[in-house]
């Protein structure tokens, strides 16, 4: 008996190791060095940081996101802490990066964000996740991830797309959730607390297979390192830049020449005083001597001259019926209002009596005027009226 192989030398064996399986806690903690989780944490930090002005946009709330905590654990780990179901939203990356990852938001949060995003105070219920929870999620989650894509962009030095997220509601202890995207039973957790006014006060998680993961640091280490490399062939060339200086030094070498030579020496002198001449840096008189056909800046006028030429192209248009129309005054209500309307009910207006009425023209104000009788039926009595100019430019 004692020749046989006991379980967990068999499970040792078809994993290639060479002793029992050890606990999970300590193989995990060799998968990704301290450096790794910083650079993973960094990556997570400016991504979040634009999703977060993004999300701002969208439900009108402060929103604020922590810096993250990276930790790399089981799947088995995560069932065992987050019992309770959740929505997902899945992220694949499609050019720049290739891989997928899972935004994972608790029920409530989603519920939250999506009466926000319809405009209501921020509520949730106990209903069930719907379609329009999660349609609104992903709407929200796909400009979040496009910010979020443009700072990687930057980040790495290379175009980043990625495909439109789907969100789906989940249980962590589901195996197919695992199989379907996970290439094994390890994973990269990344989480942030999120705070979205006095509302939300919660975590979200990002997901990453350990493959991606990785692809994600050495992107970035690898972008971090060209820079370095750069600046070595650079210094050479800097040696170089004193080789304008031999011009001066041309000139004391053709004085001793001119005393030798008489007639070849005197032309190839003044050759070369023509050279430094045409070479020789502009001054500024020089450089005035250049500026011809120098005008004053002309400025459009805006008088009535323009006016002028507006109106004989608005003669074309003078036959054309316009509405006009005389504005005693608005007032807001509610539907339930309207339908109590009955005959006698008094509706109070935003103008006072005696106050001048609006005059507009196919909707759009030009006037004032006050409230006349003529014959038993009423009139206006315009009392102000804005430009012409400004008229036109209202009836276009």
């Amino acid at each position: 008996m004692s020749d046989m192989l006991s379980q967990e030398e068999i499970d040792a064996l078809l994993r290639g190791d060479s002793g029992p399986s050890q606990p999970n806690s300590s193989s995990t903690e060799q998968i990704l060095s301290d450096e790794e989780k910083d650079a993973l944490g960094e990556i997570g930090n400016i991504s979040m940081g634009t999703s977060a002005t993004t999300l701002y946009t969208l439900l009108n709330q402060k929103v604020n996101i922590t810096t993250p905590r990276v930790t790399v654990l089981t799947w088995e780990e995560l069932s065992s802490q987050y019992p309770v179901p959740y929505v997902a939203v899945q992220v694949e990356y499609k050019e720049g990066l290739v891989g997928s990852n899972l935004l994972i938001m608790k029920e409530d949060d989603v519920k939250i964000i999506t009466d926000l995003m319809m405009g209501g105070p921020g509520q949730t219920n106990s209903e069930p996740i719907t379609d329009l929870h999660l349609s609104a999620i992903s709407e929200a989650m796909n400009q979040m991830i496009g910010s979020s894509s443009t700072s990687l962009a930057s980040m790495f030095n290379k175009r980043i797309d990625i495909s439109p997220p789907k969100a789906f509601s989940m249980f962590f202890n589901d195996p197919a959730i695992a199989d379907k995207f996970l290439a094994d039973d390890m994973v990269v957790k990344i989480a942030f607390r999120m705070e979205i006014g006095d509302i939300i006060d919660s975590e979200i998680m990002q997901l990453l297979p350990i493959d991606f993961a990785k692809s994600l640091v050495d992107n970035l280490f690898g972008n971090m390192a060209q820079p370095e490399e750069k600046p070595q062939p650079v210094q050479p060339k800097a040696a170089p830049a004193p080789t304008p200086t031999p011009i001066p030094t041309a000139k004391p070498q053709a004085q001793p020449q001119i005393q030798t030579h008489s007639g070849q020496i005197e032309g190839d002198y003044n050759r070369q005083q023509a050279y430094q001449e045409q070479h020789r840096p502009s001054s500024p008189q020089r450089e005035e001597a250049r500026m011809v056909n120098v005008q004053p800046i002309q400025y459009q006028s805006f008088d009535s001259d323009q006016w002028a030429a507006e109106k004989e192209s608005i003669d074309l248009i003078k036959d054309i019926p316009l509405e006009v129309t005389v504005e005693l005054g608005r007032t807001k209500k509610l539907i339930k209002d309207i339908l109590e309307f009955g005959p006698g009910t008094i509706l109070e207006l935003d103008k006072l009596a005696g106050e001048p009425v609006d005059i507009l023209v196919n909707g759009k104000y030009i006037a004032k005027g006050e409230v006349v009788v003529i014959d038993e039926s009423f009139g206006v009595r315009i009392t102000d009226i804005i430009s012409a100019s400004k008229r036109l430019t209202k009836l276009q």
